[in-house]
C-alpha cells in the first residue's frame, strides 16, 4: 500500500469514528425495586406495577431493567439494600412495603428520584414537605394513613361483631408508620376496649391466636404490614381456626378464608406508582409530582367464613360491601 493510500485509509477511518460512536445504542435505563415484602407476596403488586410502567412505554428487559431488592419481612435489612441500589446507579429506586423502604432510600441518596407506595403519612414521617408539592427527590403514592384505614377497620368489625366489647390490634412494633394510639381514640368512640398486641415472628403469631380467648379478646384488627401480607393464608387460617372473628386491610386476606377487609385498592395503587417512575424516566420531576392518594376503598366480606364462625353480617353492611366471596 502506498503511503497516500495509508494515509487517507486512516483519516477515513477517523472521521467515521464519531458517527461509529453516535450509533451506539444506549443502554436502557434500570429501576431500583425496594421493598419490605417477599417475592411471592408481592407478585400481583408488582404485576400491576409492570402494567403502570407499560402505560409509559416501558417494558422490563426490552425499555428498561429492574434491580430487585428484598427485606422479606426484616426492616433492619431496609438500609443495607438502599444503599447497595444507589452504588449500582440507579435511574429512580421505587419504594414499597410501607414507608419504611422510602425512609431507607431517602437516607441512601438525595439526588436519585424516589417514588413511594405505602399506608403512613409521608408528610409527617419528613419525606416530603407537603402532598402537593413535595420537594425534593421524593414522591409517591400514599395508600392513606395506616392509622386512620385502622380506625375504619375497627368501626366496621363493630359493626360487624357488636357483642365484641374488647378488641385486639395486632401490629408489627418494627413499623413506624403505624400509631396504635390513634386505634386507641377510635375504640373509646365505638365503646370497645382494644388491647394492641404485637408481632414481628412466627413464633409471635403461634403465641398470641391461642390466649386471645382467655383474654376475652373476641375479635381482632390486624393492621397492614408487610410481615402480615407475606402470611396471608397462615394469618387466615389461625383466625377460623381459633374461631377469631378478624378484619385486615387488604382483599387477599379474605379471598385465602379471612373474613373481612378494608382498604385501598393496593393494585392501583401499584399501577400509578409504575407509571409515576416512567414518568420521572422520561424527564419529570418528583418535585413536581404530587403525591397521589387511592380514591378506591373496597370493603370485602367472606360469608363462608362468617357462617363457620357463627356470625350474621348485617344487611345494612352488606348493603355496602363492594365484594361478597361465598
Amino acid at each position: 500500500m502506498r503511503r497516500r493510500e495509508f494515509i487517507t485509509l486512516i483519516g477515513g477511518t477517523a472521521a467515521a469514528w464519531p458517527l461509529a460512536a453516535r450509533a451506539q445504542p444506549q443502554a436502557p435505563p434500570v429501576i431500583g425495586y425496594l421493598s419490605s415484602s417477599t417475592p411471592n407476596a408481592n407478585a400481583r403488586n408488582l404485576a400491576a406495577f409492570r402494567r403502570g410502567l407499560g402505560e409509559t412505554g416501558y417494558v422490563e428487559h426490552r425499555s428498561v431493567g429492574i434491580e430487585y431488592r428484598w427485606a422479606e419481612g426484616q426492616y433492619d435489612r431496609l438500609p443495607a439494600l438502599a444503599a447497595d441500589l444507589v452504588n449500582q446507579q440507579v435511574a429512580v429506586i421505587f419504594a414499597t412495603g410501607g414507608l419504611m423502604p422510602a425512609l431507607a432510600a431517602k437516607a441512601a441518596t438525595s439526588t436519585i428520584p424516589i417514588v413511594f407506595q405505602g399506608g403512613g403519612d409521608p408528610v409527617q414521617l419528613g419525606l416530603v414537605a407537603s402532598f402537593n408539592r413535595p420537594g425534593g427527590n421524593v414522591t409517591g403514592i400514599s395508600n392513606i394513613s395506616g392509622s386512620l384505614l385502622a380506625m375504619k377497620g375497627l368501626e366496621l368489625l363493630h359493626e360487624l361483631v357488636p357483642k365484641a366489647a374488647k378488641v385486639g390490634c395486632l401490629v408489627n412494633p418494627t413499623n413506624s408508620g403505624i400509631q396504635p394510639t390513634d386505634v386507641q381514640a377510635a375504640a373509646r368512640v365505638v365503646g370497645v376496649e382494644l388491647q394492641v398486641l404485637t408481632a414481628n415472628a412466627d413464633s409471635d403469631l403461634d403465641s398470641i391466636f391461642p390466649t386471645l380467648a382467655r383474654d376475652g379478646i373476641r375479635a381482632l384488627l390486624i393492621i397492614g404490614d408487610p410481615f402480615f401480607s407475606s402470611r396471608v393464608d397462615r394469618l387466615a387460617a389461625l383466625a377460623v381456626r381459633h374461631a377469631v372473628p378478624a378484619s385486615y386491610v387488604f382483599r387477599r386476606f379474605v379471598a385465602a378464608g379471612g373474613l373481612m377487609s378494608y382498604g385501598p385498592s393496593l393494585l392501583e395503587t401499584y399501577r400509578q406508582g409504575g407509571i409515576y417512575v416512567g414518568r420521572i424516566l422520561q424527564g419529570e420531576k418528583p418535585a413536581d409530582l404530587p403525591v397521589m392518594q387511592p380514591t378506591k376503598f373496597e370493603l370485602v366480606v367472606n360469608l363462608k367464613t362468617a357462617r363457620t364462625l357463627g356470625i350474621e353480617v348485617p344487611p345494612m353492611l352488606i348493603a355496602r360491601v363492594d365484594e361478597v366471596i361465598e
